[in-house]
């Protein structure tokens, strides 16, 4: 069996206003992400560890914030073509793991439905999947409410 392993990171800018959407689930704010797409951070650190993993790029390559058809697209959806473009190099996901950097709002709660998302999408199950989430006690971009981050390190394999 021969297995990879990719590292994925996004970061988004909070506004006033906009729509939260974080593991391909709607988070009740005040602020949402600052976006081409839908913003969600989670899978497009996803998408870029997977796409890593297989050493096919980035998500800027095969989805670009220049090309109107991506305009507020849902991330799941790439995520889809993500996970349909490992498949043709004969990958399938492993494992994934995720950290979230945000203040506010709390999203533990909602961790059990964005691996879900997630681990159906891909193909892992939610078994496969961690979500987690931490603040950075009020430091950084994050800590000022000014944008959310998230990771995400994934395995892939193929049989050989």
């Amino acid at each position: 069996m021969h297995i990879r392993c990719g590292i994925g990171y996004d970061v988004h800018q909070l506004a006033d206003g906009r729509k939260l959407v974080i593991g391909g689930v709607d988070i009740p704010h005040s602020k949402g992400c600052v976006a081409h797409s839908d913003g969600d951070v989670l899978l497009h650190a996803v998408c870029d560890a997977l796409l890593g993993a297989a050493a096919l790029g980035d998500i800027g390559t095969h989805f670009p914030d220049n090309d109107n058809s991506y305009k507020d697209i849902d991330s799941r959806i790439l995520l889809r073509k993500t996970v349909e473009l490992l498949g043709e190099k004969g990958y399938q996901t492993g494992n994934i793991d995720c950290v979230v950097t945000l203040q506010k709002p709390k999203i533990k709660v909602h961790a059990a439905e964005m691996r879900e998302v997630i681990g159906s999408i891909t193909g892992a199950g939610p078994e496969n999947v961690s979500v987690k989430a931490t603040t950075t006690e009020k430091l950084g971009f994050a800590g000022r409410e000014e944008g959310v981050a998230a990771w995400a390190v994934v395995t892939i394999y193929r049989r050989e």
